[in-house]
């Protein structure tokens, strides 16, 4: 069973963190990214948005356990599922399986991460309006159909109500939160904290170059769905090429495709900011950080 959970928040750079976190020699990272499993333990969903169906989760004790096996002399075991942050009942699954598990979070301006999630399913064809204010306006309607989680892009962004729980739960001590931007900005300094905090080697200096969950929007919708869905030019190049440098090249093609997104509409913004101004104020005081720029 793991020691650490990355819990969130979703596109804030949580797959990027996971893998440099993978990279170093005394951790182990479940080799599924996001299991899910305290947020969906012993439950068979049946979300109804578009693709929900293609979304998988590891639900069964047994399950979670085999993800760790792989482990030898790592010191530090973790995964990062971002719906733990989000879903309360994660909170009284983790304290009854991992009672002393460590935590660590990365947030993003809520209003950024509701507009990436929105691009992230426009991009992959699942959106059903190009819209981002639609998109919201139809928020409230969707979760009461059934969609999945995903799908709830205003909603995931009220992380002082979300983080206050993981506080009361397990205390300060326990937590290390970050900014987005500190990943951005200076994810060395970023890394030698956390790798501190899980009490690994603060020194070990991972592979910053490659980049994970690039956003955009893709400049050929037909070039984009040949190079994420199943084709046979995909099948005949599986035996042919490394699974490594398979992965990088289609990850180089895929950026390669993808342009820069239309900024957030103003009056989305603006109305935006005031939804999080005060669940945002008091997370400046949670965690003791400036979000002022956050409201702007």
């Amino acid at each position: 069973m793991p020691d650490f959970l990355v819990i969130g928040a979703a596109k804030s750079g949580t797959t990027s963190l996971y893998h440099y976190l993978n990279q170093h020699p005394d951790v182990f990272m479940s080799p599924v990214k996001e299991p899910k499993f305290f947020a969906l333990e012993g439950e068979s969903p049946s979300f109804r948005g578009p693709g929900d169906g293609e979304a998988d989760a590891v639900t069964t004790l047994e399950g979670y356990q085999a993800l760790f096996a792989g482990a030898s002399n790592e010191s530090a075991l973790g995964e990062a599922s971002p719906l733990y942050l989000y879903l309360e009942k994660a909170v009284s699954r983790i304290k009854h399986h991992v009672p002393e598990a460590k935590f660590i979070a990365v947030l993003r301006n809520p209003i950024e991460r509701a507009y990436s999630s929105f691009l992230h399913k426009v991009r992959d064809g699942r959106e059903t309006t190009g819209d981002f204010a639609e998109a919201l306006a139809l928020e409230d309607e969707r979760i009461r159909e059934g969609w999945a989680y995903g799908w709830h892009y205003k909603r995931r962004g009220f992380y002082h109500e979300q983080l206050s729980r993981y506080y009361e739960a397990f205390g300060e001590e326990r937590i290390r939160v970050y900014l987005y931007e500190d990943l951005k900005g200076d994810p060395r300094a970023l890394l030698r904290d956390a790798y501190g905090f899980l009490g690994v080697d603060d020194a070990f200096a991972p592979n910053l170059s490659l980049k994970h969950n690039v956003s955009g929007v893709p400049k050929n919708r037909l070039v984009h769905s040949l190079l994420r869905g199943r084709n046979p030019v995909k099948t005949a190049l599986k035996p042919l090429v490394p699974e490594g440098l398979r992965k990088k090249l289609l990850v180089d093609l895929q950026r390669r495709n993808l342009e820069k997104a239309p900024p957030i509409p103003p009056q989305t913004r603006r109305e935006l900011v005031e939804e999080y101004r005060e669940d945002v104020l008091k997370l400046q005081g949670l965690i003791g950080r400036d979000l002022s720029g956050w409201m702007r």
